[in-house]
């Protein structure tokens, strides 16, 4: 597996979704800088479970401890080791599904693939692997934060087709995006959104949506062509995110409906540099950051683990009716957006780095 993710500043994540812990080893991050558990345990009070009536019923506290790496509220340059303890596991949940696999899931391919999966949950492929990216992420956002002034900010936009204005403008801050349980900052939207998820979440399904994201004050020159560019580094990072199907940047997709006069950033003086009049190349151009604000938009998929009946197969071919037990998140995109936070900035980390 590959479980280590980064160049210079390097993330490497670890447990299962039932076992005992869940965590990360963050390697690469430099001496002297301040890092206390609370500056990780704010996101990861984001990501938790539990934490609504839109997200899963699994009530985990997620408390962090740091192990290594970390000397009197300092960074001390060696590898900084974070564990999470999964304390409310119910591995029982999953006993009906040890013979077949649950449709849209990982179990089949990990099963193709190394011949043995974990017992519950969806081991290493659930969604509870990410703990340790936001954790990791969060030192990595102090990193940027405190040696760039590099601001990154998410929030949820879409869900079920149901979208929301584009505040990619604003000066969006996480106060306004945690106003409400959704973390849609704009409250009318959020309001018909969190209705649909109520509405699958009773039919006993789930809803997909996005996750806008926009980081201020990221550094011109940032970028490696042709294959370290940060826009593909960026595209990578989201879509290793469970759930995640889709990455676009600046005007995305849309860009395919314009002509040239229309898409094009025009410049203009902006201070002591040169800037542009629109954004729609999302802040990088060439696979290099301009300078702009980075805006990029991840698109997830419903949550595969439903309560309905569904008709499949077992691992021998054979016709079963599928219960998916355990509990599960109607939507995943309002935990999803530190997620999204967190892989930003562990990017945006590693370039800083190879930049110098």
């Amino acid at each position: 597996m590959f479980n280590t993710f980064g160049n210079r500043f390097r993330l490497t994540t670890f447990g299962e979704s039932h076992g005992k812990c869940v965590g990360a080893v963050v390697d690469g991050c430099p001496s002297r800088l301040k890092l206390s558990a609370e500056d990780i345990q704010v996101q990861l009070d984001r990501r938790r479970p539990g934490q609504s009536r839109l997200t899963t019923a699994r009530n985990e506290s997620d408390v962090v401890r740091i192990l290594s790496g970390v000397e009197n509220g300092i960074t001390l340059g060696s590898p900084i080791a974070l564990a999470i303890d999964n304390l409310d596991r119910k591995p029982g949940d999953y006993t009906k599904m040890l013979n077949m696999p649950r449709p849209s899931h990982a179990d089949l391919t990990y099963k193709l693939k190394y011949s043995i999966l974990a017992s519950s949950g969806g081991g290493r492929a659930s969604a509870r692997e990410t703990v340790g990216r936001v954790a990791g992420g969060a030192v990595a956002e102090k990193f940027l934060v405190d040696r760039f002034g590099v601001k990154i900010v998410a929030w949820v936009s879409s869900v079920e087709g149901i979208d929301s204005p584009d505040l990619s403008e604003e000066k969006i801050e996480r106060e306004d995006v945690d106003c409400n349980e959704l973390r849609c900052p704009d409250l009318k939207s959020a309001a018909k959104m969190i209705a649909a998820i109520e509405r699958a979440a009773k039919a006993r399904d789930s809803v997909g949506g996005v996750v806008t994201c926009v980081c201020r004050n990221v550094p011109a020159g940032w970028g490696e062509p042709v294959f370290g560019k940060a826009t593909a580094l960026l595209a990578g990072a989201m879509l290793s995110i469970p759930a995640c199907r889709g990455f676009e940047i600046g005007a995305g997709f849309a860009a395919t409906r314009m002509r040239g006069s229309e898409h094009n950033d025009m410049y203009i003086r902006k201070g002591k540099t040169l800037g542009t009049v629109t954004n729609r190349s999302g802040g990088i151009q060439g696979g290099i950051t301009n300078g702009e604000p980075v805006v990029f938009r991840v698109a997830f998929k419903p949550t595969a683990s439903i309560g309905r009946a569904q008709r499949s197969a077992d691992y021998k071919g054979k016709q079963v009716i599928c219960e998916v037990g355990g509990r599960h998140d109607p939507c995943v995109v309002p935990r999803a957006v530190p997620i999204v936070e967190a892989m930003a900035a562990l990017v945006f980390a590693d370039i800083g780095l190879m930049a110098g």
